[in-house]
């Protein structure tokens, strides 16, 4: 697909098929994700993927509100840095996971963010411990590692309206 009309394309989906992803296929979103631009080309982002309707069930309630839909995704991937690779992990998973949502697009496929990083359990009580705390308890997150977001991919159930008309040129300055 044409970069621009990959740009235009993408939405976040909350809503997919029940068909599931050919593990082929999941495993070339990963690698394109992969090749994503990292600083000093640390390489430090690991992903995790999961297509195990039950595991994504368990994921889905890592957070009171934000995290349910996950539970009907054929595969979540979750996007972790190496925090021994480079004190810049996060902003190499956040393009790792930019790059993973572009490449379920051009697979004719949609996806989701759903962050995990920073975030409580539950939404007004802090002391309900935090997303990947939760996370932790049941998935084999490396201990080096910390987890950005989790990444919902699956055949969209529906096609996403496209973005309203916006002028992005009032986001933009010269000098």
């Amino acid at each position: 697909m044409e970069f621009k009309r990959l740009i235009e394309t993408r939405r976040s989906v909350r809503k997919f098929e029940e068909r599931a992803i050919p593990r082929h296929t999941a495993e070339q979103l990963m690698l394109t994700a992969l090749s994503a631009p990292s600083s000093r080309n640390s390489r430090s982002t690991r992903l995790l993927a999961v297509d195990d309707r039950e595991t994504i069930a368990r994921m889905a309630a890592m957070r009171d509100y934000g995290s349910a839909f996950m539970a009907g995704a054929p595969l979540v991937v979750l996007v972790m840095g190496d925090r021994t690779v480079t004190d810049l992990w996060l902003d190499n998973a956040a393009i790792t996971a930019t790059v993973l949502h572009l490449a379920a697009v051009d697979e004719r496929m949609a996806s989701c963010w759903v962050h995990v990083n920073g975030r409580p359990r539950v939404k007004d009580d802090p002391s309900a411990g935090t997303a990947e705390e939760y996370l932790r308890g049941f998935l084999p997150i490396p201990e080096e590692c910390s987890v950005l977001c989790a990444v919902a991919i699956g055949y969209p159930a529906m096609e996403p309206k496209p973005l309203p008309e916006h002028d992005d040129t009032t986001r933009m300055e010269w000098l």
